[in-house]
């Protein structure tokens, strides 16, 4: 619907709004009067009305004077949901213009796209939410000043916006795996088009089977809303079919010589996927891709490999060398190294801190869970 908006209006902060005001219609009418036969035709019909009204009441708004022309519009019974689906592609392109810097290019699509709200997308990008606030007004006012189209570019443009499209992708994914599983199908969708609109970028079928893999754990990650680990998880809950389609996706990446990160994180989800993990082999893949990205939160992952291949030492090591204090991943993961390491009160310590930055709540009941659990030796586990 939001698509829809900003592909008519060109811009981003009238259509949020008239959306928001269709929706509050909505709830008022609609319990009332009952639901239309089209809701989403219903729904972005009395958006654009409701924007050009206010066009109309604000002449300060010069130069969109010219959709004042246009009719006004009455419910569409014929109109599909369908329609959506490429406008959602036009938008992702749109806010991947390299006309904006790559932060602000992710930043504005997981909010206008994603659905996110200014502070989880902060979260996401580890700063401040005034500092990325600011990103976004920066991000909407360089479209409509730079009169950046609305539009999939063409063939020959799209791998200019391919880094950016695809991070945008995961990180919407990423946002979902946490529970918001509406998200994840989203970003799954969307990658499943760009593989489809540049069949022959194998980092595009590598994200889609990046994906693919780990939403196929999605029915096991969870246990009456407490997040199981991965080798606690129940195999059988697991969608076989979907880890199928996954590895092909793989192998379509692999044969058009995919050696890019996203390349790297699904062969590593297609190694958790096997009956018996590898974990010397998973860690040398974090190494790899360590190499490529030089993210400290990829080295995390790797120093919990290397903890499960029975290095837990050198993993504690390379974890506390780790700047990333605010990201409550390293202190739960720390915490586990600890335990494993026969050290209860540091672990208890690395808990405790790990309980005061996370948001989401089955996260939080898994390590109030560790944190009772702390005088019990254990092994450190991966984190899912």
């Amino acid at each position: 619907m939001l698509a829809t908006l900003i592909g008519f209006l060109g811009d981003f902060d009238l259509a949020e709004e008239a959306a928001q005001e269709a929706f509050a219609i909505a709830a008022e009418r609609w319990p009332r009067d009952g639901m239309p036969s089209t809701p989403g035709a219903w729904l972005v019909t009395t958006a654009r009305n409701r924007a050009i009204d206010r066009i109309r009441r604000d002449r300060t708004l010069a130069a969109k004077t010219k959709l004042l022309e246009l009719p006004e519009s009455v419910e569409d019974t014929t109109m599909e949901q369908t329609v959506f689906s490429d406008e959602r592609l036009e938008l992702l392109f749109t806010c991947c213009h390299p006309a904006l810097s790559t932060d602000a290019q992710v930043a504005l699509t997981l909010r206008t796209l994603g659905g996110l709200r200014t502070d989880e997308i902060a979260r996401a990008f580890l700063v401040p939410e005034p500092t990325l606030a600011k990103r976004l007004v920066r991000a909407k006012h360089k479209i409509r000043a730079a009169g950046i189209p609305f539009r999939v570019p063409p063939d020959h443009l799209l791998p200019d916006r391919l880094v950016a499209v695809l991070a945008v992708v995961y990180l919407i994914f990423n946002e979902g795996y946490g529970g918001r599983n509406e998200l994840a199908a989203e970003a799954i969708r969307l990658g499943g088009a760009l593989a489809e609109l540049m069949p022959d970028e194998a980092e595009a079928h590598a994200l889609l089977a990046l994906m693919l893999l780990h939403d196929a754990r999605r029915d096991a990650r969870f246990d009456d809303g407490v997040l199981v680990l991965l080798a606690d998880q129940d195999r059988s809950r697991w969608n076989v079919e979907q880890i199928a389609h996954g590895r092909a996706a793989l192998r379509r990446a692999l044969a058009l010589d995919a050696d890019g990160p996203y390349a790297l994180q699904a062969a590593i989800a297609a190694r958790h996927a096997e009956p018996e993990r590898d974990w010397p082999a998973i860690a040398v893949l974090y190494g790899q891709l360590v190499a490529l990205t030089g993210s400290p939160v990829v080295e995390l992952n790797r120093a919990v490999a290397l903890a499960e291949a029975g290095e837990a030492q050198a993993a504690l090591t390379l974890v506390e060398g780790l700047q990333l204090d605010a990201y409550h991943y390293l202190h739960a993961t720390r915490a586990e190294l600890l335990r494993r390491l026969d050290r209860p009160q540091d672990a208890r310590a690395a808990y405790e801190r790990a309980l005061e930055l996370v948001h989401a709540d089955a996260e939080r009941s898994l390590l109030q869970r560790r944190l009772a659990e702390r005088d019990r030796p254990r092994e450190a586990r991966a984190q899912d």
